[in-house]
């Protein structure tokens, strides 16, 4: 049987991390490491340090500001650890080059790999805003020429972002390779679940634990799309271009109300608290699964690397 953690006797750690390409990747207070499982079954983990002056402008630390910033060097490290696990966990003695890779490296050079990743990250941003802002916007003006729907159409155009995230998830999840980036997933809440449980981390003992944790990043999402109903109800449904525009720029304010309203969660213990997390919780049935033992010690060596040597340094 699993155990579930009681808020009140927890050490709430700052702590966090990201399932990556056969890894885990954890942030800790000033150093940030990636532990990857490599081809010979190995575990390399690399580390270095993760605090910069940047962290200690007035923007990175104002409510309602800082968000943002947060946010996008985030997903820098995000795609930066991605990109290192790949190139970790894949034997390059095995696979040949395609046409494309050698294309790649024959006009970039050494700096291919950022340029593909720079790409995708703008088409992952272009596929996002299609899906969760414009389809669902003009699925509703489509559907309100034929039904009057009135003051409801903010709500359907809210309840369709929703369902696209879910049906998203659920069919990625699908994926034999996302299936295991998802219980590399597992692995980082329950290694940092057991931690902060004050256990020692060994793989007997964050097996026990719950593959489910109030703080993940999946709550914030969740969040967002909650703000974006209640924000996009003050925007004009007559002209599309508009509203989208509007949508957009207003993005940045919608991520760091969100964000705010993540970090009161994540620290508090109330039914407010409870009620932003349950949802976040249900939604990662779908971006977490049970880690074998081979995942869970991934996920300890990445979460070891970056323990204070203060224990209380990395409170929350």
């Amino acid at each position: 049987m699993q155990k579930v953690f009681m808020a009140d006797k927890l050490h709430r750690t700052s702590i966090g991390g990201q399932a990556v390409i056969e890894g885990v990747m954890m942030r800790g207070i000033d150093k940030t490491a990636l532990s990857v499982r490599l081809p010979n079954q190995t575990i390399d983990t690399e580390t270095w340090n993760s605090k910069s002056e940047k962290t200690n402008k007035w923007y990175c630390k104002t409510p309602f500001i800082r968000g943002v910033f947060n946010l996008v060097d985030t997903f820098r490290l995000g795609y930066k650890c991605l990109t290192l696990s790949a190139e970790k966990a894949t034997d390059d003695e095995e696979l040949e080059p395609s046409k494309f890779e050698e294309w790649l490296d024959k006009k970039f050079g050494d700096k291919w790999m950022k340029v593909l990743t720079g790409l995708s990250a703008v088409i992952g941003v272009v596929i996002a805003v299609a899906l969760f802002l414009f389809l669902p916007m003009y699925t509703v003006k489509f559907i309100s020429s034929f039904v009057d729907l009135g003051g409801f159409k903010t709500l359907v155009e809210g309840v369709m972002k929703i369902i696209i995230f879910i049906l998203y998830l659920g069919l990625v999840s699908m994926m034999k390779d996302i299936k295991r980036v998802f219980q590399y997933h597992g692995a980082e809440h329950k290694s940092i679940a057991c931690y902060e449980a004050g256990e020692e981390l060994t793989v007997e003992n964050v097996r026990g634990f719950t593959r489910f944790h109030p703080r993940c990043g999946t709550s914030f999402l969740l969040i967002v799309l909650i703000i974006s109903i209640l924000v996009h109800a003050l925007f004009p449904w007559h002209n599309m271009f508009l509203r989208l525009g509007l949508s957009l720029l207003f993005l940045p304010v919608i991520a760091s109300v969100s964000y705010e309203i993540i970090k009161f969660a994540g620290r508090h213990d109330n039914l407010f608290s409870r009620v932003i997390s349950a949802p976040g919780l249900w939604l990662q049935r779908l971006t977490t699964r049970e880690p074998d033992d081979s995942q869970i010690e991934v996920g300890i060596a990445s979460l070891v690397a970056v323990l204070p040597k203060e224990g209380q340094d990395d409170r929350w």
